[in-house]
């Protein structure tokens, strides 16, 4: 009840789009209601291409009703709609439907992927190697299953690039306490945006052949490309593209969801993992794994055929389809760069270009005086500078302490998903607070 220095809080600590007013692709969300409620296959208000695609995912299902469970692996005709846009996407690379395994969102295939690679005790348990910052569904999903952390850098000088020199140092130290056996790669980057040119990707892929490591590549944001001269490249194609010694030995998974993109779908909880070179008796436990929880939201799994499946020019809804993700993209492209100058314009904070993803990381100078207050409150330093951001602007952002950095840098993690005229209000805010902060404890 006590009256705040603010009228709302702003929460710009979750890349959560739709909350944050970005609106639903009117496609998808059409399809959607038509499996749910068919009775709408009869209405003249849904456009012909949505009811051919809602009527074949209803083939698909049993009694055709998206209420009956799915087969564990996903329904059929979606894992073939996935196949074929992979290979579109990597520019013919064959893909298999039967690699294809749909998930509750992005997050249930990395954590059953990660359930099925731990193994063994004391010095042989399974260390998996994660880019600091990361997302930290990665710590708790290693920490859940007792697994090893092994944490490689990215190079925030160099635009938070991946240095293989890097990834050989942490793998080479990890040896001596684990047994390093799986690599996590987010690209785009998750906290930090950054998009990795194919020569990097070539060399981790390089590196993983050499090590015999199992490959994660988590690509939730491929979608989400903004600066000039960066491209998403998945590691299935380059790896396809490396020639037959490296596609026919590394073993990958590679993940996509409905939640980021252009779509924004958090709550419809879907998503796919490709998993190649896997071997048939692993193949086999995996299925089994899955079939524990019997099978991933079937509405979530129609959700993602319309990622893979959209509308194609000549089609009715293909204008409106293509002028709706355009809309999202660009606006998620200008607030990138507005976020980036604006930080970069603020006394002792410095923000790496927004190539990619939803969210920006910049590093932000603490003075000693503050530093030795959040001690005394038991608090990380960036934790109290978010708590004081929050209690006095109402802006609500993650610390970079939970996302992991360097040993002496602060940094917080924002989300870029407001609409442009709050998000310019909201980094005024953050601006005058930063100023405000640093004349109070220099």
């Amino acid at each position: 009840g006590i009256k705040k220095p603010f009228t709302e809080v702003i929460k710009a600590n979750i890349g959560d789009a739709h909350a944050m007013g970005q609106r639903p692709i009117t496609f998808l969300r059409q399809v959607v209601a038509l499996c749910t409620y068919p009775n709408l296959l009869d209405s003249p208000s849904f456009p012909e291409d949505a009811k051919k695609r809602a009527r074949r995912i209803l083939q698909g299902c049993g009694g055709n009703s998206l209420g009956s469970y799915s087969a564990s692996q996903g329904i059929n005709c979606i894992r073939e709609d996935v196949a074929s846009y992979i290979e579109r996407r990597d520019g013919g690379v064959p893909a298999d439907p039967d690699n294809i395994y749909l998930t509750t969102g992005a997050s249930d295939g990395i954590a059953t992927i990660l359930k099925i690679l731990v193994s063994g005790g004391g010095k042989s348990r399974t260390g998996v190697m994660i880019p600091i910052p990361q997302y930290p569904l990665y710590s708790a999903a290693i920490s859940e299953l007792d697994a090893i952390q092994v944490n490689y850098y990215l190079d925030e000088e160099n635009c938070w690039a991946l240095d293989v020199n890097e990834l050989r140092r942490s793998l080479n130290e990890a040896k001596a306490y684990c047994n390093p056996k799986v690599l996590c790669i987010i690209n785009p980057g998750n906290p930090t945006g950054q998009v990795q040119n194919r020569k990097c990707i070539e060399d981790v892929i390089h590196f993983a052949w050499e090590e015999k490591l199992f490959l994660l590549a988590d690509e939730v944001y491929q979608d989400n490309v903004y600066s000039e001269g960066c491209q998403f490249h998945s590691f299935k194609k380059i790896l396809y593209e490396m020639g037959p010694e490296y596609y026919n030995n590394v073993e990958l998974a590679s993940f996509h969801s409905t939640s980021k993109g252009y779509m924004g779908e958090c709550g419809y909880r879907g998503g796919y993992m490709e998993v190649i070179n896997l071997h048939p008796e692993i193949k086999g436990q995996l299925v089994k794994l899955l079939s524990v929880r019997l099978c991933p939201p079937v509405s979530g799994q129609a959700a993602m055929d319309i990622v893979v499946n959209p509308p194609i020019p000549g089609e009715e809804s293909y204008s409106q389809f293509i002028k709706e993700k355009e809309s999202v993209l660009n606006n998620l492209a200008k607030k990138a760069k507005l976020t980036e100058d604006m930080f970069n314009k603020v006394p002792g904070i410095h923000c790496n270009p927004l190539q990619g993803a939803m969210y920006a990381f910049p590093r932000i100078f603490i003075p000693s005086k503050a530093i030795e207050e959040a001690k005394a409150h038991k608090m990380a330093p960036d934790m109290f500078y978010c708590m004081k951001l929050l209690e006095e602007t109402g802006i609500c952002v993650v610390p970079g302490s939970g996302f992991g950095q360097r040993e002496g840098s602060y940094h917080f993690r924002m989300t870029i998903l407001p609409p442009v005229e709050k998000l310019k209000i909201l980094l005024e805010k953050v601006k005058d607070f930063h100023i405000k902060f640093l004349q109070k404890y220099a």
